[in-house]
């Protein structure tokens, strides 16, 4: 981000603490104190460390009050200023895990252990699918709007959740897509047009399949909403829709089994892998 101390007009590097997440809240005082143990111990004041990083001083006061989540490079830059020989970028780690909202850390936690993934959103794109400038376009549309950091808070949380392509071995995903999703220039056509690039590319993966539910389907057993059903390797589940529990994460299995009936018929009424390969080829060629 770029700085103007001169004018003292100031990007804040992080974002704010969520008071319901106790473990963010523990573990963010724990770095805010070190940092100003740090400080002091090297006998620099608040203001001068805020010149000296290139923030502002309420922000200092804020990171180290444990009020802020700081960015992983203020934390670098901290460990230079105050020649703390690594000890303070090595609280990158802690910071890493929680700087993403609460909820998305715990999705991302099951993810992580799953090997096998049914998904199915009715309404976007899945966010494991998007590209950072579709969710841009999508959170930015949201009302009430988001703040900017909260916009990239998302974004990188997104981002961060997409490691689980990475995985050896690869889980087993399965995407079942609307076709207005992908026909909705949401961003402008560019951005529409990257999306449905990075589709194509996702669906070569081998441990991927996506399928699109067309508009002209005379029925559609997913009118009840979305659907994740996370299966892990001990043979347990969990799953979640709008139409099971309010929407509350269900593991019980005459729940599970009305989920995955939902999701085995849905995925039967759209086209097949390779004809929703074939029609997104299709709609790239349109945008």
């Amino acid at each position: 981000m770029s700085v103007d101390v001169e004018t003292d007009q100031v990007d804040e590097p992080g974002w704010e603490v969520d008071p319901n997440d106790d473990w963010a809240l523990a573990v963010i005082a724990t770095v805010g104190r070190q940092l100003k143990l740090r400080r002091e111990a090297a006998g620099m004041r608040a203001a001068d460390f805020a010149v000296a990083v290139g923030y502002g001083e309420d922000l200092v006061y804020k990171v180290e009050g444990g009020k802020r989540i700081p960015r992983l490079d203020y934390l670098d830059t901290a460990d230079r200023v105050l020649d703390a020989g690594g000890l303070i970028s090595a609280m990158k780690e802690d910071v890493r895990r929680v700087r993403y909202p609460k909820k998305v850390r715990d999705l991302a936690q099951m993810e992580a252990r799953a090997v096998e993934l049914q998904l199915y959103d009715p309404l976007h794109i899945h966010g494991l699918l998007q590209t950072p400038e579709y969710s841009r376009a999508l959170l930015s549309m949201r009302r009430p709007t988001y703040a900017a950091d909260e916009i990239e808070r998302f974004i990188a949380a997104r981002v961060a959740r997409k490691a689980i392509f990475d995985r050896e071995p690869a889980p087993e995903l399965g995407f079942i897509l609307e076709e207005w999703t992908l026909r909705r220039p949401l961003g402008g056509r560019q951005t529409l047009h990257g999306q449905l690039a990075h589709l194509l590319e996702v669906s070569g993966l081998p441990s991927i399949e996506l399928q699109v539910m067309p508009m002209d389907r005379e029925e559609h057993a997913g009118v009840d909403g979305g659907i994740e059903v996370l299966k892990f390797a001990d043979g347990s589940a969990v799953g979640r829709s709008p139409a099971v529990a309010g929407g509350r994460p269900v593991s019980a299995p005459r729940q599970l089994r009305i989920l995955e009936l939902r999701y085995g018929i849905i995925r039967a009424q759209a086209l097949s892998p390779r004809q929703s390969t074939a029609f997104i080829e299709q709609l790239l060629g349109e945008t």
